[in-house]
């Protein structure tokens, strides 16, 4: 079973690089935060399966503190870029 998470764990990385190059050629700050959320959801993941996988729980804490931090990263990108997006975005609409 051990294997099984590490393959997991692995094929989970390789979904880290394709969002690594909408990172890079995301039209929008909005794609690119989405991204970016997709990066912090599957850290958790990869931490929870390296967990079960190694037998170590202290990795279970380290993917509850990165769940709480992507958490945060997102209401911080709301609260601050939020508002901007939505006065361009009505910006492009009334042209």
């Amino acid at each position: 079973m051990n294997e099984f998470f590490t393959g997991m764990a692995l094929f989970l990385m390789v979904n880290i690089l394709a969002g690594l190059r909408r990172i890079m050629g995301g039209t929008s700050m909005s794609d690119r935060m989405l991204a970016l959320q997709l990066f912090g959801t599957t850290g958790v993941a990869i931490l929870i399966l390296l967990a079960e996988s190694f037998a170590e729980p202290a990795l279970r804490d380290v993917a509850l503190v990165f769940a709480l931090l992507a958490v945060l990263a997102m209401v911080a990108y709301v609260k601050l870029v939020g508002p901007q997006a939505r006065i361009e975005q009505e910006r492009e609409e009334s042209r």
